[in-house]
C-alpha cells in the first residue's frame, strides 16, 4: 500500500489539473469584418432574371429569391484567372505547410468565436440569399459548422501525425511509418442550400491539415459566399498566415471547369451529369475526385412505432428536401397497418403550414431558390396526379409580394403513388411528401432499393434490431435509426453516397483522410535482403541455407547496431 499510495495521489494531481485546464478557456482575439455593406436594406429594385444559358454573361448576379431584390453581381471569372487564383494560393500553401498545429487550433478558435457572436449575421445573409428560413439557416449552417470545428479541434491533430505500422515477417529489422503531407491546393465545387456550410466545410479540413483552398461558390449563393469569405480572410490575417491561402471564386460552368484543371484534388457537391464532367476534366490531369451527387433517399416506417413523434420527424424531413436545404426524405413507405393513421396525421400538419418571405414573419417555409424550379416541382407532380396520384393536402401561402410567387411552393402530401411516377424516381429537392404502402420488411427493402440514387435512408421501428436488419440491406452510404438526418451532426462519421449519389466521402476521419496519397516505400538494401531471404528458404543443400541463413544473421545484427533506418509511405494531405 505504502508503494501504491504515492502514484493514486499524483494521478488524482493530474486529473484535477486537466479538469481545470478544461475550465480556463484559451486565450481567443476577435476579428472585425466589415458587414456595413450586407446590413445595408434600403429598397432595391426588383430584378427580373435572365432564363437558361442566356444568364450565363461575364457577370454573376445575385438577388433574393424571396422577394427578388436585386443584391450586386459577381465577376465570372475566365479560365486565365482561375488559374491565377491557384497559382497565389500554391505559393501560399508551401508557407503554410510549415505552421504548428497550435497556430491552425488558434485559426479554428477564431472562426468559432465569431459564428457564435454573430449568429444572426450569418444566418440572415444565409436566407437573404437562398431563401430558407432562420431556423433553417441555424440547423444547417450554424450548428453542422461549430461541430466540424470542435471535432477538428479535437481530433484533427492526432489523426494527421505520423502512424506506425507493422512491418510483417520479411522487414523484421525495419521500422515502418506513415507520415502525413499536404497535398496542395484543394478545389471545391459547392452547391447553393448551404452557402456557409458548404464554403466552410472542405476549407476548414483543407486548412487545418496544411492545404491552400479554392473554392466556387455556387451563381445561386454568390452573394453570401463572397461575404463568407471576409470571415475567413481576417480569421487567417489574425494567426498571421500567408495571403492567398483561400480564395472564393465566382462563375459559371467555364470557371468550374478551369478549376478542376488546375488544382490537386476536387470535392464536388451537385448533381451527376454534373459530377460525370467533373470526372472527365479531372482524369486529363488524374487528381482525386470526391463526389456528392444528390439522392433520393427513403424513410420508412414500420407499424410497430410511436407515430405521433415519427409523424412529426417525417414532415421536418420532407421539408429539409424544400430547395433549399439538402439530405431531405424524398420517399415515404408506410407498412400497410398504419398508412391511413399516418396519412391522417401528416395532413394535420401540414395543413397548419406557411410559407413566407422568410425574414418577414414566422413562416414555416421560406422560398425556392433556384428559377424555374417551382415549375420542376409542378411538372412531377401532374406526372404523379397523371399516374393515379391524389394529392392528400397542400400548405399555405402567407404574404407574399406579386413579383416573387413564382419563388414559392407550398408543401404538398401525395398518396397513392407507386414507382412509375418521375416523383419516386427522380430528384425533387422540394417539400413534397410522396406515401407509399408496403406489406413486409422485404418489400419495402426492395422498394427502397429500386432507386439510381444511395446517398441515406432512414428507418423507424419500436424494435431496433429490426431497424438496424431492414437499414442495412438498403444500398446507400448513411443510414440513421429511429432518427433522420442526424448522422450528419456527429463529424466523426464520413459523410456520402453510392450510386448515382456519387462516391468519396467527407467528414469524419474517412473525408479527413481521403486528402492523402500515397508513395511506396523502398528501403535500403532491401534487394539484398531479399536474396539472402530466398536463399535461406529455397536452397539447393541444408549447407546452403545454413550458409545464407548466417550471413541474413549477420546483416540483421549489422542494421540494428547501426542508427535505425525508417521505411516510410508518403501521404500527402
Amino acid at each position: 500500500m505504502a508503494f501504491w499510495w504515492p502514484l493514486l495521489v499524483l494521478a488524482a494531481a493530474y486529473a484535477l489539473c486537466r479538469l481545470l485546464l478544461l475550465l480556463i478557456p484559451p486565450t481567443v482575439p476577435s476579428i472585425d469584418v466589415d458587414a456595413s455593406d450586407v446590413l445595408a436594406k434600403e429598397d432595391s429594385f426588383i430584378y427580373i432574371p435572365r432564363k437558361g444559358k442566356a444568364a450565363q454573361t461575364d457577370k454573376v448576379q445575385c438577388y433574393e429569391p424571396a422577394t427578388m431584390k436585386y443584391l450586386g453581381y459577381f465577376p465570372a471569372l475566365t479560365p486565365d484567372e482561375v488559374n491565377e487564383h491557384v497559382a497565389q494560393a500554391r505559393k501560399a500553401q508551401k508557407i503554410w505547410a510549415k505552421s504548428s498545429f497550435k497556430q491552425r487550433r488558434q485559426f479554428l478558435r477564431i472562426l468559432l468565436k465569431y459564428i457564435l457572436e454573430h449568429q444572426d449575421l450569418i444566418c440572415e445573409v444565409s436566407s437573404r440569399d437562398t431563401g430558407k428560413t432562420m431556423v433553417d439557416a441555424s440547423l444547417g449552417e450554424i450548428m453542422t459548422t461549430c461541430e466540424k470545428i470542435t471535432w477538428l479541434l479535437d481530433e484533427g491533430e492526432k489523426w494527421l501525425k505520423p502512424e506506425y505500422r507493422s512491418t510483417g515477417r520479411s522487414m523484421l529489422h525495419k521500422r515502418a511509418k506513415v507520415e502525413f503531407y499536404p497535398l496542395g491546393v484543394i478545389g471545391a465545387i459547392v452547391s447553393w442550400n448551404y452557402p456557409f456550410h458548404n464554403v466552410f466545410n472542405p476549407m476548414l479540413a483543407a486548412v487545418f491539415s496544411g492545404n491552400a483552398a479554392v473554392i466556387k461558390v455556387s451563381e445561386y449563393a454568390s452573394w453570401s459566399g463572397c461575404f463568407y469569405f471576409r470571415i475567413i480572410q481576417a480569421a487567417l490575417s489574425a494567426v498571421g498566415a500567408p495571403e492567398n491561402l483561400v480564395h472564393i471564386i465566382t462563375g459559371f460552368a467555364e470557371t468550374g471547369q478551369a478549376l478542376v484543371s488546375s488544382v490537386d484534388k476536387i470535392i464536388f457537391v451537385g448533381s451527376p451529369g454534373v459530377g460525370k464532367m467533373i470526372m472527365k476534366r479531372a482524369s486529363e490531369t488524374l487528381i482525386p475526385v470526391t463526389l456528392e451527387l444528390g439522392g433520393k433517399d427513403s424513410f420508412i416506417v414500420c407499424e410497430d412505432v410511436d407515430l405521433p413523434s415519427v409523424v412529426q420527424v417525417a414532415v421536418r424531413a420532407a421539408l429539409q428536401s424544400s430547395g433549399q436545404n439538402c439530405a431531405g426524405a424524398e420517399r415515404f413507405y408506410v407498412h400497410n397497418d398504419i398508412y391511413s393513421s399516418f396519412v391522417s396525421q401528416v395532413v394535420k400538419i401540414v395543413k397548419s403550414i406557411c410559407v413566407g418571405p422568410p425574414l418577414s414573419g414566422r413562416y414555416d417555409m421560406g422560398a425556392i431558390c433556384m428559377m424555374e424550379h417551382s415549375e420542376k416541382l409542378q411538372s412531377l407532380v401532374n406526372d404523379a396526379l397523371d399516374k393515379g396520384a391524389e394529392i392528400a393536402v397542400r400548405g399555405s401561402f402567407g404574404n407574399l409580394g406579386e413579383d416573387a410567387v413564382d419563388q414559392f411552393f407550398p408543401p404538398t402530401v401525395l398518396v397513392n403513388v407507386d414507382h412509375t411516377m418521375k416523383i419516386m424516381q427522380e430528384e425533387a429537392f422540394g417539400p413534397i411528401l410522396p406515401i407509399m404502402k408496403f406489406g413486409s420488411d422485404e418489400e419495402a427493402i426492395k422498394l427502397a432499393n429500386d432507386s439510381k440514387y444511395g446517398l441515406g435512408c432512414a428507418v423507424f421501428s419500436g424494435n431496433q434490431k429490426r431497424a438496424i436488419r431492414i437499414a442495412s440491406q438498403i444500398h446507400c452510404g448513411v443510414a440513421a435509426i429511429n432518427d433522420f438526418a442526424s448522422s450528419y451532426m456527429c463529424q466523426s462519421l464520413p459523410f456520402g453516397g453510392v450510386k448515382d449519389s456519387g462516391f468519396g466521402r467527407f467528414a469524419g476521419v474517412e473525408g479527413f483522410m481521403s486528402l492523402l496519397s500515397c508513395e511506396y516505400p523502398v528501403s535500403e538494401h532491401g534487394f539484398e535482403f531479399q536474396q539472402l531471404l530466398v536463399e535461406t528458404l529455397y536452397g539447393y543443400s541444408v549447407w546452403d541455407r545454413l550458409r545464407s541463413l548466417v550471413n541474413l544473421i549477420k546483416m540483421v545484427t549489422e542494421q540494428n547496431s547501426a542508427p535505425a533506418s525508417n521505411a516510410k509511405t508518403k501521404k500527402r494531405r
